[in-house]
């Protein structure tokens, strides 16, 4: 069984360690080299991002195994960056995660999010649930989806 909710900063070494070992594969995905977003590798960022509630877990079968940060202004919710350890990729999770992030703020009229512009899996992952590109630049592919 699989939940998804805030995390708290007991939880922050775990998923620090699942980011940067996700971030890092996509270096098996298109990324000229290994590396993340700002904060991806960094235990300080993880324990600051869930004192400040905007860090979320995903545990199946009691096991952390993904996160997410998420920035929730008003009526919009900015999909900071979500992160599933590499042995559970390509098995439902990310799907799950992102029909968990909606359905937790049936508020919200807009969701927000951006991916680097080399990461083919991610876009097209993006585009099957239903995020529409709105603009893109020299590094990344911004996307929306409206309620």
């Amino acid at each position: 069984m699989s939940i998804f909710t805030k995390a708290s900063t007991s939880d922050a070494l775990t998923l620090n360690g699942i980011s940067r070992r996700a971030f890092d594969s996509d270096i098996l995905v298109g990324a000229s080299s290994i590396g993340g977003p700002p904060g991806y590798k960094s235990l300080p960022f993880h324990t600051k991002m869930a004192k400040s509630n905007h860090l979320f877990k995903l545990v199946d079968n009691g096991l952390i195994i993904g996160g997410a940060i998420l920035f929730l202004d008003k009526e919009k919710l900015n999909i900071g960056r979500i992160f599933i350890s590499p042995e559970n990729h390509r098995k439902g999770y990310g799907v799950f995660m992102m029909q968990e992030i909606e359905a937790l703020y049936p508020m919200v009229k807009e969701f927000t999010l951006n991916t680097p512009i080399w990461n083919i899996r991610t876009k097209s992952f993006y585009k099957k649930l239903g995020y529409n590109e709105v603009r893109h630049d020299k590094e990344f592919v911004y996307y929306s989806k409206k309620r």
